[in-house]
């Protein structure tokens, strides 16, 4: 996940919905072509070009929080369904993802102000994402964003609020494998591209030891983020929940030339389904 960008500020637009992110680094830009006239047989042999817009292209990179997880997940797997009450609560509703191709993702504007700068990259869609999730660190997405729209000023003088929120970290997942509970990962990153169809792989950090063995064939993976702080009103405001099925043995990435390797990667394709489950308070629309 590494970025050469520097930090701005980023706000995401959809039909019902205007939310700036939390810190965020990201290398969105114009995407040019050139439209190139063949040199002349005499002369000096120079050729001319016709610049020539592109749409739009790069990445986006923030940490998820309590407040932008429903949307950035809608927006890196696709529409949500219909929101399902939870029962014992007063006011909770569940949402199910599904991961769609970047045909049937949902579109979304993108306003970047850098200083004095502010853009308007219209009509984007996410072609990729990628949610990492390493010890010590918090949970973070990468939107990788296309459109076909050229950019624009974005001439309204308004600045949008930052949303901002408790943050999810790596110490509030929990991991299980086939239904046991799994207590050795070190960490996760599942990387998705969206064109032409779907693809997922699945990078398992473990601790290396004899009890560390990982199935070949895992039919179910289920990653359960949680927020702990006790004002909370409801259990499951400050979760949300990834389930992946029938993950296939790729290549075990673990580097043998060290002796001292004590964390190893195993790499899986997701041949099944990848959902996910995030709430909000209330019953609307999250797109």
């Amino acid at each position: 996940m590494t970025v050469q960008g520097r930090d701005c500020t980023i706000t995401l637009k959809t039909q019902y919905r205007e939310m700036g992110l939390p810190y965020a680094e990201e290398t969105i830009r114009e995407a040019v072509s050139l439209l190139r006239e063949n040199p002349a047989i005499e002369g000096d042999g120079n050729c001319g070009a016709i610049r020539n817009s592109a749409g739009v292209t790069g990445c986006v990179v923030t940490p998820l929080t309590i407040e932008t997880v429903p949307l950035l997940f809608v927006l890196a797997l696709g529409r949500s369904g219909v929101p399902v009450f939870v029962s014992e609560t007063q006011g909770l509703y569940r949402h199910t993802v599904n991961l769609s191709a970047m045909e049937n993702g949902l579109r979304f504007d993108l306003i970047q102000e850098r200083g004095a700068v502010r853009t308007l990259y219209e009509g984007c869609r996410v072609k990729g994402f990628e949610l990492r999730i390493m010890r010590g660190e918090a949970v973070k997405l990468k939107l990788d964003i296309t459109g076909d729209q050229a950019p624009v000023t974005y001439a309204y003088p308004d600045r949008l609020s930052v949303i901002g929120g408790e943050r999810f970290k790596e110490d509030g997942v929990r991991y299980r494998i086939n239904g046991k509970e799994q207590t050795n990962i070190y960490g996760l990153t599942i990387a998705t591209r969206k064109e032409g169809g779907t693809q997922t792989e699945v990078w398992i950090h473990r601790v290396l030891e004899d009890t560390a063995i990982l199935p070949p064939l895992i039919e179910s993976l289920e990653v359960t983020a949680q927020l702990y702080r006790d004002e909370y009103e409801y259990r499951s405001y400050g979760v949300f929940r990834l389930r992946l099925s029938r993950l296939v043995l790729m290549a075990d990435e673990t580097d043998i030339t060290s002796g001292d390797t004590v964390i190893g990667a195993v790499r899986f394709y997701c041949a099944g389904l990848f959902t996910a489950d995030v709430f909000t308070a209330d019953e609307e629309v999250i797109e």
